[in-house]
């Protein structure tokens, strides 16, 4: 199991407790990414405390946040996953999404004869994030998509059908097994506005648009200007670590300089998984261009609004509304959303029996190597 930032955690926690539960399978797991970074809040220790033995941490990011740091840290992280494989000799590599440094996995697992297994392959998205899960698609060996749309487009792409098994998404088991809880009265560390996890909230999340390299700072104040002027109490966390997330991050600390007396916006690095998805439940409205926004909402009905094109394509459910990245369309659509409230809850991706579903699979595969393009051996 590889594990890149603290979303992959969130998805692939139900996922890790289904494996290290099924009696014919062990469990492996290897960080990397920002899960090693403490300014990202350091989720690795969160694996730990949740009782997961971390075997292994690969560290790969060059600092910088621009193209060329990111091109050069999948070259690195290629390097480091060889060794880390070489060394915990596993039978199957499982990976989820689109990440760049999942992609540095999966070329080391397919040079290295391992067999490999991904979650979430299928989907459209924007950014080069699409490439990296399209890419990952034709290294994996058998794949576990999300949503019925997802295991027709990998069929299309030349994908042996009986490899394919559209399980759903593994995030909306937790988030089904319970009611979500926040964990406090407020959300513990972090900087700006002491806001009640108990009163009505904004939910933000916003990450750069890798292709739209440069465009980020204007964005942000873009959001910015909207929520300044609905005043409304919001929780934002921090930008992944992917090129431009250094704008985003300075256009929010300018806004903190200049707005000092601000009583409406806290600011976090990270959650653990339980609390991210409660803030999500509870959250009045959630604002941004995550993909849990689009994913995790769907099981819960919490209003979104997405925000700019980096999740152009995507399947979404009626609980989404999209508007472009300008001040007065956002401030819109949040009063929209909030007008309207809670939606029904959706099952466009799964019933909440995914893990389960993946440890079943994953017990009884045949591990194979040689992959082909399934449509030429058609007649």
């Amino acid at each position: 199991m590889v594990l890149v930032d603290r979303a992959n955690y969130g998805r692939l926690k139900p996922v890790m407790r289904a494996i290290a539960g099924h009696p014919g399978l062990e469990l492996q797991t290897v960080c990397t990414g920002t899960m090693l970074l403490e300014r990202f809040g350091e989720a690795v220790s969160i694996v730990e405390k949740d009782g997961f033995r971390v075997d292994g941490r690969i560290y790969v990011e060059l600092e910088g946040s621009v193209p060329t740091t990111m091109a050069k840290s999948v070259g690195f992280a290629v390097i480091e996953f060889a060794t880390e494989f070489h060394r915990l000799k596993p039978d199957i590599v499982l990976l989820i999404g689109d990440r760049y440094e999942a992609l540095a996995a999966a070329i080391a697992a397919a040079y290295m004869n391992l067999c490999l297994c991904h979650i979430q392959g299928g989907e459209v998205s924007g950014s080069i994030d699409e490439s990296a899960r399209h890419a990952i698609t034709k290294f994996a060996h058998y794949h576990f998509p999300a949503t019925e749309r997802s295991a027709k487009y990998l069929v299309r792409m030349g994908e042996d059908p009986a490899t394919v098994f559209p399980v759903g998404c593994p995030c909306g088991d937790a988030i089904l097994r319970r009611a979500p809880r926040l964990p406090a009265r407020d959300f513990g560390r972090g900087s700006g506005a002491r806001i009640d996890a108990r009163k009505p909230y904004f939910l933000v999340i916003f990450h750069p648009v890798t292709t739209r390299f440069g465009d980020e700072r204007g964005q942000v104040e873009e959001i910015l200007a909207a929520l300044h002027g609905l005043d409304h109490p919001t929780l934002w966390l921090w930008p992944n670590i992917d090129a431009g997330s250094d704008h985003i991050s300075k256009a929010l600390r300018v806004y903190r300089e200049r707005h000092p007396g601000n009583r409406w916006l806290h600011m976090m690095k990270n959650l653990p998984p339980e609390h991210f998805q409660a803030a999500l439940y509870h959250a009045r409205c959630a604002i941004g261009n995550s993909s849990s926004f689009i994913r995790d909402s769907t099981f819960m009905g919490t209003p979104v609004v997405l925000v700019g094109d980096r999740q152009v394509g995507r399947e979404t459910a009626a609980n989404l509304v999209e508007a472009p990245c300008a001040a007065d369309a956002i401030r819109a659509a949040i009063e929209r959303q909030c007008a309207h409230g809670r939606y029904r809850p959706s099952t466009l991706y799964g019933d909440g029996t995914a893990s389960a579903a993946i440890a079943r699979r994953l017990a009884a595969l045949p591990l194979y190597r040689q992959k082909r393009l399934h449509f030429i051996h058609e007649r």
